[in-house]
C-alpha cells in the first residue's frame, strides 16, 4: 500500500511547527503521525501534499490511500480505512478523513482525533504514547534491565543497546519505551509515559514527569512534565520545561525555564499564525512552543503561553514576549532581524557537530520561511 498524507488547513493552524514540515511530520507519542500509519497499515512508499517550499524533500507521489496529514489512527478508525474501496472517501460529517481516489461517501461515526493547534500535541502525548508503546512493542520481549534500578509497574521497554544503571523507572501510570542506544543516566527518577528516542541521553539527576517524548538524537537534563522534544534538539541542564514542544535543533541554555501556569490560573493563550492573534488554549497548563533551529541563552525565562518561531536566537534578562517572530535575535530588550545568511551559517555548523550537512534543499527551506515571515517581524533592524 503507498499512502499520501494530505496538510490541510491544519498546516497553517500548526505553524510555527509546521514552517518546516507537514503536518503528517508532527512527531506525538513516540512516533510522527506518517510513522504511525505506515507502520499500522503496512505501506510500502509514503508521500505528501504539503507547501510548496517543502515538496523537494517531501514529495507527493502517486498513492492509492489519501489520509488528512494530522488524524491519529484509533482501532474503529483504522478498520473502517481498511475497508474503503477503490472510489470512496471516509467522512466525518463535513471533514474528510481518508479517501482511495475518489468520492463516494462513506460516514464514519465513531470518534477520533486531527491534529490541529500547536497545543494538542503535548495535550494527547499520553494517549499516544499508551498507543505507540503497544504498536511498537507487541509480540516482543525487552532487553534485560540491570538490577541497578529500582522499577515500579510492568510497562517498560528496552531496545537493543539501550542503556539505564541506577534509575528510577515508574511505569504505573504509563509505559516506559527506551528506543535503540539510548541513554539514562545514573540518578534519573522516570514517572511514565515516557518515550526516549534513538541514540538520545537523559543526563545525570534528570527527572521526567509524563507524559513526556524524546526524539533521537536528543540530549536532555533538568525537569520536564508532559513535553515532546523532537529529534537533534538539546535541553542539556538544570531548568524546567512543562506542557511544550521543541522542535528540531533546539538548544535550551542551562538553567533556562518556562511557565506553564499563570498566576491567576486563567486559561492560557497562544499566538495563532492563521488569525494573526492570541487565541484561548482552553489550558490552564500551557508552556513554550518552539520552532526548529531556535536557541535561548542561559537563564532564560519564557513566560506562560510562549511562541517561539523558527530559528530564533533569544537572550537577555527578563521575560522574552509571549510572540517572538520567525528569525528574531534579542529579548526583553528588544529584537532585531537575524539575517538569514547568518541563520544558515549557524544552521550548517549545527549540524557539523553531529556529523550532518544542511543541504541545498534544506537551506532553501529556511530560506523561504525567512521571506514568508518577513512581515511578521515588521521593521526590525538587521542583526549585527
Amino acid at each position: 500500500m503507498d499512502i499520501v498524507f494530505h496538510d490541510g488547513l491544519e498546516h497553517n493552524s500548526l505553524k510555527p511547527l509546521t514552517l518546516t514540515r507537514p503536518v503528517s511530520d508532527l512527531r506525538v507519542g513516540i512516533l510522527t503521525i506518517s510513522e504511525k500509519w505506515s507502520k499500522i497499515l503496512d505501506a510500502k512508499n509514503i508521500s505528501f501534499v504539503t507547501a510548496e517550499h517543502l515538496r523537494k524533500k517531501f514529495p507527493e507521489k502517486a498513492g492509492d490511500l489519501h489520509i488528512r496529514g494530522g488524524l491519529l489512527p484509533c482501532p474503529h478508525l483504522v478498520e473502517a480505512i481498511k475497508l474503503l474501496k477503490n472510489g470512496e472517501c471516509l467522512m466525518s460529517g463535513a471533514e474528510w478523513l481518508a479517501h482511495k481516489n475518489g468520492e463516494v461517501i462513506i460516514s464514519f461515526e465513531g470518534s477520533y482525533q486531527i491534529i490541529k493547534r500547536p497545543e494538542n500535541i503535548f495535550s494527547w502525548n499520553k494517549k499516544e504514547l499508551d498507543s505507540d508503546f503497544d504498536l511498537l512493542t507487541l509480540g516482543r520481549k525487552s532487553e534485560i534491565i540491570s538490577d541497578s534500578n529500582k522499577v515500579f509497574g510492568k510497562r517498560v521497554f528496552l531496545e537493543k543497546g539501550a542503556r539505564v544503571e541506577g534509575a528510577t523507572l515508574n511505569s504505573s501510570d504509563g509505559p516506559i519505551y527506551l528506543a535503540q542506544d539510548s541513554e539514562v543516566m545514573e540518578g534519573s527518577m522516570i514517572r511514565g509515559g515516557f518515550a526516549l528516542g534513538e541514540s538520545s541521553k537523559l543526563k545525570l539527576g534528570t527527572k521526567i514527569y509524563g507524559a513526556t517524548s524524546i526524539g533521537p538524537f536528543c540530549k536532555v537534563g533538568g525537569e520536564i512534565n508532559n513535553s515532546v522534544i523532537w529529534g537533534f534538539s538539546n535541553k542539556g541542564h538544570d531548568g524546567f520545561l512543562g506542557n511544550a514542544v521543541l522542535g528540531q535543533w533546539c538548544n535550551i541554555g542551562a538553567g533556562s525555564s518556562n511557565s506553564n501556569l499563570k498566576n491567576n490560573y486563567d486559561d492560557v493563550k497562544l499566538y495563532s499564525y492563521d488569525s494573526g492573534r492570541f487565541e484561548s488554549t482552553g489550558l490552564q497548563f500551557c508552556g513554550l512552543i518552539m520552532a526548529d533551529h531556535s536557541k535561548c541563552a542561559i537563564n532564560t525565562s519564557f513566560n506562560t503561553g510562549t511562541v517561539a518561531g523558527v530559528s530564533c536566537n533569544i537572550f537577555g534578562s527578563g521575560f522574552p514576549r509571549n510572540y517572538i517572530p520567525d528569525f528574531s535575535w534579542g529579548g526583553p530588550q528588544g529584537y532585531s532581524e537575524y539575517s538569514i545568511d547568518k541563520a544558515i551559517a549557524t544552521a550548517k555548523r549545527v549540524m557539523f557537530r553531529r556529523g550532518l550537512v544542511l543541504n541545498k534543499i534544506e537551506s532553501d527551506i529556511l530560506s523561504a520561511v525567512y521571506d514568508q515571515t518577513s512581515e511578521l517581524r515588521g521593521g526590525m533592524a538587521l542583526a549585527k
